[in-house]
């Protein structure tokens, strides 16, 4: 199952295609991905769209083997994405995907068995409100420890940091079971060791059947990853996957299987090589793939 455990990562800043190049790239997608992502005005956004259903499609193709344009994505009522597919088989009984954006940086997870959210978060430093008014928009969405520990935990920029991660935390949680911020995340509370050995709380009962991990990236970015049981899906999200229950023995084994680290990719890499001259040229490529550590901040 381990090879259903994905972690990739976009950096869009170091991306910059001409026009033929982003032409290019999007003719890989289907017709009806290609004016989700057209219709965005900014070039930047149009960027970080193109770039987030390039993920999907690559990450589907490199794990199941399924061509381009056999894979069909699929939305929930909530707009999570799902591969709708029969070819998934045994090895990865639930496989399972999400995706985030946010600054530079998109990012893909993939789990083969259990539930899984990402969430990736740029700490924007407010610019016409001081850090205690920004954060003061958001403190229905927190638990008042988890409020107690962001307010008290420094410096005004020590304290922009920490909301962002709880933040990205909840949104990965909720992001996972597929429901979106209406879920009620102020009674999703989440307690850690210095950002180690993270878990959670749901209206004060502790879910044991979940792991979370959060890593920092450069340039104030940081994402983090939730796994968790497939019965805590929503119910529409429930119907896209195969399997919500499973023995405590079978469960644990994809539980307890290795959070690979980030990997950066490049766009050369999410195109198909039979895609022949229509992929993108070399020289609006960044050349190096990086293999990002998995600190745990």
């Amino acid at each position: 199952m381990e090879k259903g455990v994905k972690r990739w990562l976009v950096d869009t800043s170091k991306w910059n295609p001409t026009p033929h190049d982003f032409s290019s790239a999007l003719s890989v997608l289907p017709q009806h991905e290609r004016s989700s992502i057209t219709r965005f005005l900014r070039m930047e956004d149009r960027k970080q769209a193109l770039v987030s259903r390039l993920l999907q499609y690559a990450l589907i193709h490199e794990v199941l083997g399924i061509p381009y344009n056999e894979i069909v994505i699929k939305r929930t009522f909530e707009g999570k994405p799902y591969l709708e597919c029969s070819k998934v088989g045994v090895e990865f009984p639930n496989f399972n995907f999400n995706v985030s954006h946010h600054g530079d940086y998109v990012a893909i997870a993939s789990e083969p068995l259990c539930l899984v959210g990402v969430d990736v978060v740029c700490c924007i430093k407010p610019k016409k409100e001081s850090v205690t008014e920004f954060i003061e928009n958001f403190s229905s969405y927190f638990s008042s420890l988890e409020w107690d520990n962001i307010i008290n935990t420094g410096t005004y920029d020590e304290i922009l940091v920490d909301f962002y991660r709880y933040w990205c935390l909840k949104e990965a949680f909720v992001k996972a079971v597929g429901s979106g911020l209406a879920y009620g995340v102020d009674k999703v509370e989440f307690h850690h060791t210095n950002w180690t050995n993270i878990s959670v709380k749901v209206d004060g009962e502790p879910l044991t059947e979940w792991r979370f991990w959060l890593f920092k990236l450069p340039e104030r970015h940081w994402v983090a990853v939730a796994r968790g049981h497939p019965r805590f899906a929503t119910e529409n999200y429930k119907r896209t996957i195969s399997k919500a229950e499973f023995d405590v023995e079978e469960y644990h084994k994809g539980l307890s299987l290795p959070n690979v680290a980030f990997v950066t990719r490049i766009i050369e890499q999410l195109i198909p090589v039979s895609h022949g001259e229509e992929r993108l040229t070399q020289q609006d490529l960044c050349s190096d793939c990086l293999h990002l550590s998995s600190r745990e901040a």
